[in-house]
């Protein structure tokens, strides 16, 4: 007669829990054995500092300065020399090499206060894997010069060379503006009334040759345009107080000023419905043009007082005015001759269409 068999939901419930734990262990001993290889990477790995260096964790900076020293000029690679009975960790010149390095390992972890207080906190609690790994290479790791100071000279080098590049495009402006003979005769007319043009073409013994004479008349004619014509946009006179290491300083005050300049915003016209005063009006023309300040004060004083006649600050206004913009420029599209080349050409030929000329 068969023996009768076990109960079989007692080894089901044991063999599930077991699956159920597995993963459990299998990630605590895989981070335990990472946790542990990390620390041995550490400092001076599995020795200990204070015993490489042979001194006690109560030694002074001197101290261990002079144990140091003691022992890179027994081990250094090129003058050890082993001595009979010499129990110590370099008895080949490799081993020797092997043990200068640990002996300065030692030395830069001691000598400074703030490592040997994180590896002091590491013997004291060994169990601390990952906090003694972050801290030694945040340490290691971390910039030798201060962030701050790296910050302020970009900055300021960036700012250096705003400076010249807008000065070279002003110079070039002013440059194109004396040969326009518009510009040009003009400022010679000004040069003439304030007796300039005397004082460049004297006689004697301080007398120039002609080219002297041509640059310097350059050189006034310049300066007259620079005094009299006000530049802007891109090209404008560059100014201190634009550049980036200024802005920079300056951006809490202008932070300060637009919320200022909000709320009395909000306060006058929202609230209190006043109307609009031009510089307002010229504001919100600008928005709706989507142009930037510069942009808009490159504009002609003439086509500012057409936005103002036409009152396009007032939305339905604008409207007309744009879609009267987008008729007159598709009529001089349709004119341009070379714009007509185009699209015959788009017509006909096609961007990516191939044809062979046959001789």
């Amino acid at each position: 007669m068969a023996a009768p068999l076990a109960p079989r939901g007692g080894a089901g419930v044991a063999g599930r829990c077991w699956l159920v734990l597995l993963p459990s262990l299998l990630l605590v001993l895989l981070l335990a054995r990472s946790a542990g290889a990390l620390v041995e990477g550490l400092y001076c790995g599995t020795r200990d500092c204070y015993e490489v260096l042979g001194v006690s964790r109560t030694a002074g900076k001197a101290e261990i300065a002079r144990a140091y020293r003691q022992l890179a000029r027994r081990y250094h690679p090129d003058r050890y020399r082993p001595e009979p009975g010499d129990e110590g960790p370099g008895q080949t010149p490799q081993s020797a090499e092997e043990a200068f390095l640990l002996v300065a390992t030692a030395y830069e972890t001691l000598k400074d206060e703030e490592t040997r207080k994180d590896y002091d906190y590491m013997l004291d609690h060994p169990e601390e894997y990952y906090s003694h790994y972050y801290h030694y290479y945040s340490r290691r790791l971390a910039p030798k010069v201060d962030v701050r100071v790296v910050i302020l000279v970009s900055v300021c080098a960036i700012s250096v060379f705003q400076f010249f590049s807008w000065w070279n495009s002003y110079d070039k402006a002013i440059s194109y503006l004396a040969t326009v003979p518009k510009y040009r005769i003009q400022a010679m007319e000004i040069a003439k009334q304030q007796g300039l043009l005397r004082k460049a073409k004297e006689k004697g013994r301080n007398k120039k040759s002609k080219e002297e004479i041509r640059d310097e008349e350059d050189n006034i004619i310049k300066n007259i345009i620079k005094s009299k014509i006000d530049i802007k946009g891109g090209y404008q006179k560059p100014q201190i107080c634009d550049l980036l290491l200024f802005q920079i300083l300056l951006a809490p005050f202008h932070l300060c000023s637009y919320i200022v300049w909000y709320c009395r915003w909000i306060y006058n016209f929202n609230i209190k419905g006043k109307e609009y005063g031009e510089e307002e009006r010229l504001y919100i023309i600008r928005k709706s043009m989507k142009m930037s300040k510069s942009q808009f004060d490159s504009l002609e004083d003439h086509q500012k007082e057409t936005f103002l006649k036409r009152e396009l600050w007032i939305k339905e206004n604008y409207e007309v005015y744009k879609q009267e913009q987008e008729e007159e420029l598709k009529k001089k599209l349709a004119n341009d001759p070379r714009w007509k080349r185009y699209r015959r050409w788009m017509k006909n030929e096609g961007p990516g269409r191939l044809t062979f000329v046959d001789d």
